[in-house]
């Protein structure tokens, strides 16, 4: 990891720590099968293919979004996805970036 690589994590950690305060739900966007083999406690679970399907449930939360999956990708294509249809998300990496915190 370079330098800039460790301010950009020390940024996401600050973010996830906001968005949780702000009381954020965590959507994971992971298969079903991942989701079973470990997951954070109260997070949501809509996988990243039926997100459209799903964004008017999101939508009713009511709350900013955390999206997280195994390592940032998909949890980065539903955070882009759900930013576009207004929603107030920011991508959470990894799911265990924010099991961390709760």
């Amino acid at each position: 990891m370079g330098l800039f690589g460790m301010f950009s994590k020390k940024d996401a950690t600050n973010e996830i720590k906001e968005y949780l305060e702000k009381g954020a739900i965590v959507l994971d966007v992971r298969t079903k099968m991942e989701w079973d083999e470990g997951h954070s406690e109260g997070a949501k679970h809509i996988v990243l293919t039926t997100i459209p399907l799903n964004v008017e449930e999101i939508k009713s939360w009511n709350k900013p979004v955390i999206a997280v999956c195994k390592s940032g990708g998909r949890s980065g294509q539903a955070t882009q996805f759900l930013t576009n249809h207004g929603l107030d998300v920011i991508n959470g990496g990894p799911w265990q970036n924010v099991d961390q915190y709760l």
